[in-house]
């Protein structure tokens, strides 16, 4: 007799259940419904994944480092890739250096660190923990808040405000069961910087209703001109908060080194903090490579090729706006790689139509928030990642400047 195995009552979290689609999943939908001109070669902003060439040296660190593959590494790293990194904070943003042993922990990219944080630091047994996140916003933090047991709660970042955090947004109800916010700074996708001022009134609600802030800093070192972008830690120490009190920093070299498979980062900031993060790690299984680490260490020691990647970015911006400008409100961001543009019509229907016409691949607004407060503020807005090569980087911004002259 054939043997039947039926699953019943299959046992799984269901908070996996509210996750969305990635919006890349989402793209690939609204794209599946129409054919590309094929006489044009495909062209590709949607995905900030960096596409400039990874540094030599860094390549050289792994295969030097390859020995290290005989030994289980720590979760806490080594202490030349924790005092590397302390020093490159302390240098980059001129202020005391974190603690190499206390306030500073590597990770396998902001990614990953930036999901099982929530994961770590949201207790459970509070009734209806929430979650904050800026919206637009990147999808990781909506994830971690639900499978961490939460319920994210979102304030709109709007043009008419400057993309500022407007934190009155939020009832008082709301922020009494605040355990976690995210912020990232500078933004995606809109590429604004948070002023003192921001981080000030931030630091005083953390004070008042003891939430975590999760700085997420991963594009820093994309910025224009001389001006550094302001960073939490600065800031932190600028306002006399030199502890970190519930602060955490979420760092990578994906897009400052070009090295988005290398799944290299960094959190720093509040011992306490760190202390239980690196507990749950331990259980968690994600220590770093070391070859990785020696990777990793080179990296964060050379400013050289980091200076070389921002004006290859540079450049494309100045180009760009200058092709998109006379059709589009495009203006360069404070720093990233993004543009974020108003389109005339419908997010969703100005990318569908730009890459059944043009074979130019944009991301519309929309898929990168959620409905909050009577309002989608990402509709009506196309991200644009600046990632391809400058040649086919114009010739997108071309594409788009015909196609948009044909709507107009």
């Amino acid at each position: 007799m054939r043997n039947v195995f039926v699953a019943k009552n299959l046992l799984m979290n269901p908070d996996l259940q509210k996750l969305q689609p990635y919006p890349f999943q989402k793209l690939a939908k609204l794209f599946g419904e129409v054919t590309p001109n094929a006489a044009l070669k495909p062209i590709s902003l949607h995905i900030g994944e960096p596409k400039h060439a990874t540094p030599h040296f860094i390549k050289e660190a792994i295969i030097s480092g390859l020995d290290g593959l005989a030994n289980y590494p720590t979760t806490l790293g080594s202490d030349a890739l924790r005092t590397a990194i302390a020093n490159w904070l302390s240098q980059r943003y001129d202020i005391v250096a974190p603690d190499a042993k206390t306030q500073v922990l590597p990770v396998n990219g902001s990614r990953e660190a930036l999901f099982s944080f929530a994961q770590a630091v949201i207790d459970r047994s509070k009734h209806d923990p929430v979650v904050i996140c800026p919206n637009p916003f990147y999808q990781i933090y909506e994830g971690a808040a639900f499978l961490a047991g939460a319920t994210p709660h979102f304030f709109n970042t709007l043009p008419e405000d400057d993309f500022a955090m407007d934190f009155a947004q939020l009832p008082e109800a709301v922020w009494q069961r605040t355990q976690l916010i995210y912020v990232c700074s500078p933004g995606n996708p809109n590429g604004r910087v948070m002023p003192l001022t921001e981080w000030q009134t931030l630091f005083e609600m953390s004070d008042q209703y003891g939430f975590i802030i999760a700085a997420d800093e991963c594009y820093s070192e994309i910025y224009f001109g001389e001006d550094k972008p302001l960073g939490a830690l600065q800031a932190a120490q600028q306002l006399g908060r030199g502890d970190y009190k519930n602060l955490v920093v979420f760092s990578s070299l994906s897009k400052r080194s070009n090295v988005p498979g290398m799944r290299s980062g960094f959190v720093a900031g509040d011992a306490k903090v760190l202390e239980r993060f690196a507990l749950y790690r331990t259980y968690h299984g994600c220590a770093m490579n070391p070859a990785i680490q020696a990777a990793t260490i080179a990296a964060w020691n050379d400013e050289a090729h980091v200076a070389e990647n921002r004006r290859l970015y540079a450049e494309k911006f100045d180009q760009v706006i200058k092709l998109l400008s006379p059709v589009l409100p495009v203006t360069k961001p404070d720093a990233s790689f993004y543009l974020w543009i108003r389109t005339p019509i419908a997010d969703t229907a100005f990318a569908q139509q730009l890459y059944r016409d043009y074979n130019v691949s944009v991301l519309p607004g929309s898929f990168l928030a959620r409905e909050a407060h009577g309002v989608n503020p990402g509709a009506n807005f196309i991200r644009l990642a600046l990632v391809a090569n400058l040649d086919e980087t114009r010739e997108a911004a071309r594409r788009i400047t015909a196609f948009t002259s044909k709507l107009n």
